[in-house]
């Protein structure tokens, strides 16, 4: 179910974009910038949820982790500066080379999460998350890429 909202965000914005530079924009708005409000909003979304279900993100990270309280309040806040980054151009290939990163790095957390079932987002039916949550970062990860690391083709 998360899976799919997160999709919905991240395609479902994409489109919307897509046919309002169409109907009204003309081209001006291009496949790039549409590619990094996309991403921006996932990460709003996601974001967010660090603040709303801090409780419940930090049972995700094992006992051991100090701070974990801290940690998912600093993430979240990563993420939002993640995605205020792809919206300024001057900054939008840093922004999306340090999400990829965040992307990577935040992966083992979803892998002792979705082992010990931690009731979040998907993670309580244990590891067959992880087979629809690999190809979701592999996804994130190659949007990032493409939207806001690579140079785009001259226009």
């Amino acid at each position: 179910m998360v899976i799919a909202i997160l999709l919905s965000i991240l395609v479902g914005s994409y489109v919307l974009l897509t046919m309002a530079d169409r109907r009204w924009a003309k081209g001006r708005i291009t496949p790039e910038f549409r590619g990094r409000v996309s991403l921006a909003l996932l990460f709003v979304f996601t974001g967010l949820g660090h603040f709303i279900k801090t409780e419940q993100m930090a049972q995700m990270l094992p006992p051991w982790v100090p701070m974990r309280v801290g940690i998912v309040y600093a993430t979240g806040v990563l993420e939002w500066a993640g995605a205020a980054g792809l919206l300024v151009p001057a900054l939008s290939r840093l922004a999306g080379l340090c999400l990829v990163a965040f992307l990577v790095l935040v992966f083992p957390a979803n892998i002792y999460a979705a082992l010990n079932r931690v009731e979040m987002g998907g993670h309580g039916v244990g590891p067959m998350y992880l087979w629809a949550r690999i190809p979701l970062q592999l996804t994130l990860i190659g949007w990032a890429y493409w939207f806001a690391v690579r140079k785009p083709p001259a226009r």
